[in-house]
């Protein structure tokens, strides 16, 4: 039977999992997390590999591995996989988000208990059954109760802009303190995942100011717990639930330190392996001469004053923190200096946005105004379409009306001599069959339409690809909405081939937003890659229902960044003028 391409991915990332608790090779379970990353981002449908009997040409992808796929594709199942259901519980996995509790423990703990659940594992605690266990004991048994406490009231992630609460102002402290001479948010903060874990700080700093920094840092008024503090290394928990970490290396040994926790894993395995080809060691320490048997001569560093440096010493190219994830940017910094990625500056106009007249708290004029405040050049209005009665969506009627209300807001803008536009845009629902909102003669009178699914998210992928292929086809569709339809940490979005949609609207001169609302930041950034082969067109998009909403704009630039995104490639980086003439060019 046919597979999809994140299905494989998510038995083998399954493996992966299950080898840690049950205390497999490290190295082999991080063969199959590595192989499953792989998949997640291939841009091509993974049946034709299995078809044609060339998995192992997918690079990561080993002959055992490819034998697993292939198992799977026929039989629907992984022998090594069903062998670790059997030994490992499915509630054994969460235990892997505990605080301080890592694989090797989980498995003592499961073992010589008989405890699987969440809430068998606080209870063993609590009674003393973890305390008694060799290597465990009193304090690690009130920590893990701790951490349950804490999952249990807060989710084991959060999102982008939480983590940028966060952060931002233990950040501002600590870059003001003594004896600070580089300071960094480091981690998946600083590569711009959608979602982050703990938040990462780094400061490099002499040895004599490290007690007064961690002093600083663990008396923070945002601090309810530390978690542990060391000599170079502090963790804390926020009132928000959130752990932060700070690291504290010396200034030399910053840029180095910076590279390392900065990540991702999988992008520094590439550089380490990158690095002993030439005979170097490269770690968090520093960038090293190899001695003779193979070892890292810590007597013979190389010198380096940045990031930059290390990368050039490695015969790349600086790369962007947002794009080290292992995902082709080794390949295209060997050549490239740099990839024109989008930036906030470039960002000329808000579209999608909503006012009053459906589910907004501004009206026009207001979320206009706001837009011009923000030195935007115009705004393209859309409020919801009929079928979304939820939502106040408008009628034939209301949308005339409301036509009459922009042509008046831009005739007084003309006037006053304010060089600002609003295009009369709709978020059309796209209907179960694919078909948009209202009758041809009416979207032809649109400057533009987005076309967006908010009902029937859980279809089955064939019938809503139909439905997304003829919306995508329908000529008045300029922007397809939230692809997916996603919530982050709240629910998974629809089952798509993004592969094919991404094709689609590139072949019909249609753009996919990027969704900007930090709870969507939808499309995601993994199809970046399929979206920059095929020269897909996107907008970044606040979906902004409130004159705050529009400053989400910045969260959508650093995914459209990940995503590999260039000023060119993104709609809303055109004047008015050029963003109109797109609007009208329908043809392909």
């Amino acid at each position: 039977m046919p597979v999809t391409n994140d299905e494989i991915a998510e038995r083998l990332r399954e493996i992966y999992q299950l080898m840690q608790l049950a205390g497999e090779n490290r190295f082999r379970a991080i063969a199959f997390d590595r192989a499953a990353q792989t998949i997640e981002s291939l841009n091509e449908d993974i049946n034709e590999y299995i078809e044609n009997d060339t998995l192992t040409d997918i690079k990561g992808i080993g002959d055992s591995i490819a034998s697993d796929i292939s198992s799977y594709a026929d039989t629907g199942e992984i022998e090594v996989l069903e062998s670790l259901r059997e030994r490992i519980p499915a509630g054994v996995i969460k235990w892997l988000n505990i605080s301080g509790l890592g694989p090797k423990n989980i498995a003592k703990i499961h073992k010589e208990l008989g405890i699987s659940e969440l809430d068998e594992l606080k209870a063993a605690c609590e009674d003393g059954r973890v305390a008694s266990l060799d290597g465990l004991g009193k304090k690690s048994a009130e920590k893990i109760v701790k951490s349950i406490e804490w999952m249990q009231q807060f989710d084991e992630r959060c999102r982008l802009d939480e983590a940028l609460e966060i952060a931002r102002p233990v950040f501002d402290f600590m870059k003001d303190q003594e004896g600070v001479e580089a300071i960094e948010v480091a981690g998946s903060l600083r590569r711009s995942k959608e979602t982050i874990g703990d938040v990462d700080i780094l400061i490099g700093a002499d040895e004599k100011y490290i007690t007064d920094l961690f002093d600083a840092f663990v008396d923070h008024e945002l601090v309810v717990e530390v978690l542990g503090r060391g000599d170079t290394k502090s963790s804390i928990r926020t009132k928000d639930g959130r752990q932060v970490d700070l690291r504290i290396v010396k200034p030399d040994q910053f840029p180095a330190a910076l590279m390392y926790f900065t990540g991702s894993k999988e992008h520094n395995v590439v550089l380490r392996q990158r690095a002993r080809k030439r005979g170097l060691s490269l770690n968090e320490y520093g960038l090293f001469e190899l001695d003779e048997e193979g070892s890292t001569d810590f007597d013979k560093p190389i010198d380096y004053s940045s990031e930059e440096d290390i990368y050039q010493k490695l015969e790349l190219h600086f790369v962007p923190p947002e794009l080290r994830e292992d995902r082709g940017e080794i390949d295209f910094f060997e050549s490239n200096k740099t990839m024109d990625l989008v930036e906030n500056d470039d960002i000329r106009g808000v579209i999608h946005a909503h006012s009053t007249w459906s589910d907004g708290k501004f009206s026009i004029q207001e979320m206009a105004e706001a837009c011009i405040e923000r030195g935007y050049e115009y705004l393209g209005l859309t409020d919801h379409s009929q079928t979304a009665a939820y939502a106040g969506g408008l009628t034939v009627d209301e949308i005339k009306q409301q036509w009459e209300e922009i042509d008046q807001l831009n005739e007084q803008f003309e006037a006053e001599g304010t060089a600002f536009r609003i295009f009369k845009g709709i978020e059309s629902d796209i209907l179960s069959d694919g078909s948009l909102d209202y009758e041809d003669e009416l979207l032809a009178q649109f400057d533009f339409v987005i076309a967006s699914v908010h009902n029937g998210l859980d279809m089955s992928r064939e019938k809503m690809m139909t439905r997304f292929r003829n919306a995508i086809k329908n000529p008045y569709t300029r922007i397809v909405g939230h692809p997916t339809g996603r919530l982050l940490l709240r629910r998974d979005g629809s089952d798509l081939d993004m592969n094919e949609l991404i094709e689609l609207a590139a072949e019909h001169n249609t753009a996919i937003e990027i969704n900007a609302s930090p709870y969507r930041l939808d499309l995601d950034w993994r199809h970046g890659n399929k979206a920059k082969e095929v020269g897909l067109l996107s907008s970044i998009n606040p979906d902004a229902h409130s004159k705050d909403g529009i400053d989400d704009i910045p969260y959508g630039v650093r995914i459209a960044r990940k995503a590999k995104f260039e000023k060119d490639r993104i709609l809303n980086t055109k004047s008015a003028e050029e963003i109109e003439a797109w609007f009208k060019n329908r043809e392909v």
